[in-house]
């Protein structure tokens, strides 16, 4: 009976630590995505900033030579 509450005590031990071990580098892999969603606000700023620029350009009249 001990025997076996050995066995079982040992393989839950090995799995809390092979879980530990996968679930580890998740902490940095969220830090990455936050990374990159705020990287793609500042896109989409810059996108909607670079189309208001090119509609002023467009709006000014033309220069001839």
């Amino acid at each position: 009976m001990w025997i076996w509450i050995a066995v079982v005590v040992v393989a839950l031990v090995i799995l809390a630590v092979a879980g530990g071990r996968l679930l580890g580098p998740l902490g940095g892999l969220r830090r990455a995505v936050v990374k990159l969603q705020r990287r793609q606000a500042e896109v989409l700023e810059l996108q909607k900033a670079a189309e208001a620029l090119q509609q002023r350009v467009e709006s000014l009249p033309q220069i001839r030579k």
